[in-house]
């Protein structure tokens, strides 16, 4: 008990008088919360005995922000993975008190998108959606607006002109990359094939954009496909490549903008080494490693879920704590790139 830290070596490890430590743990006025964590941190370090005591009080004056999130139901683990990295997210802020709250959707199915965001609006005091674009998407989003709940538009953007902000990575320069590589690791000139998940994506109509503009300004040589809409459906994919592959004898590349890369690395390992056409695809999952290690595909396109997660929360508060005076700017973050080498 004779080397038990005192409130004024408390004081004297956090920088503040012995006052302010007093009034941090008996709440008597008001701290500034900068200054009562540096006591609480002070009190962690040398072990002071209220130190549990402080970090409960901090917790307790803290603000609670109710953030809801909506996902789209499609069964893929990116899904699995985001919901994991936002829950971690929300979890681990520490200047204000999180509430998670999830639903997810069908992406084929906009009335029930819409459904589902009039319920998080309910309960919530800020909601971040991947959603496709349509009109019952855009009204809910205005209904949210209407409420006082800002809505964010995360990874494809969403109801332009109502939606807080867009967080996610530049889908343009993802198409453009995509582009690129296929450009320039084929070995001879042909055809090029292009799947997207849906044209009501905004993000996969960004990536085709980018990947047809590239093209059309950089190699010109080279014949863009008419693009297939796969729904993110991997046997879909698988089929539909089969076929490119049977029909075109020059079909010499191939990006996957959205789901169903698991179909085209199947395709692939049905297909002769000479009549592979080089893919690009998106997402770096235990299936994609293989591939890249096998040169099955040529490059992934990574999303930074854990970024965008942090950085999402992030701003959601910040809304808040604004109380909607401000917009807040949209926030592109760098997508990873993996080759066959760098993995």
């Amino acid at each position: 008990m004779a080397n038990r830290p005192t409130i004024e070596q408390l004081a004297h490890a956090a920088g503040v008088s012995v006052a302010t430590v007093d009034r941090v743990l008996n709440a008597r006025a008001h701290v500034r919360p900068k200054t009562a964590k540096r006591v609480h941190e002070a009190a962690v370090e040398i072990g002071y005995h209220a130190s549990g005591l402080i970090g409960r009080r901090l917790i307790e004056e803290l603000p609670e922000y109710r953030l809801g999130f909506l996902l789209l139901d499609t069964g893929h683990d990116f899904y699995v993975n985001l919901t994991n990295c936002l829950t971690e997210a929300v979890s681990d802020v520490t200047d204000f008190r999180g509430v998670f709250s999830l639903e997810q959707a069908s992406p084929r199915n906009p009335d029930q998108i819409a459904e589902k965001l009039d319920v998080l609006a309910e309960r919530c005091m800020a909601v971040a959606i991947v959603a496709t674009e349509h009109p019952a998407v855009s009204a809910a989003a205005a209904r949210c607006a209407e409420r006082g709940v800002p809505v964010f538009a995360l990874l494809s953007d969403v109801a332009v002109g109502t939606r807080q902000a867009y967080i996610g990575v530049h889908n343009g320069k993802v198409g453009r990359t995509a582009a690129w590589m296929i450009a320039n690791s084929t070995r001879r000139i042909g055809k090029v094939a292009l799947f997207v998940g849906s044209h009501r994506f905004h993000g996969h109509e960004a990536r085709e954009m980018g990947f047809r503009a590239f093209f059309r300004e950089e190699a010109p040589e080279f014949a863009i496909l008419d693009t297939l809409v796969n729904f993110e459906d991997s046997r879909f994919t698988q089929d539909a490549l089969l076929g490119l592959i049977d029909e075109y004898d020059d079909l010499v590349g191939c990006y996957v903008a959205g789901g169903g890369m698991e179909g085209a690395i199947a395709a692939l390992r049905t297909v002769p080494p000479e009549r592979r056409p080089v893919i690009v695809c998106n997402e770096l999952t235990p299936l994609s490693r293989q591939a890249l290690t096998e040169k099955l595909a040529i490059m992934v396109i990574d999303t930074p879920i854990q970024a965008i997660s942090r950085e999402v929360v992030r701003m959601m508060a910040e809304s808040l704590s604004r109380k909607g005076t401000t917009r807040i700017a949209d926030r592109y973050l760098p997508f990873g790139i993996y080759l066959p080498e760098s993995i």
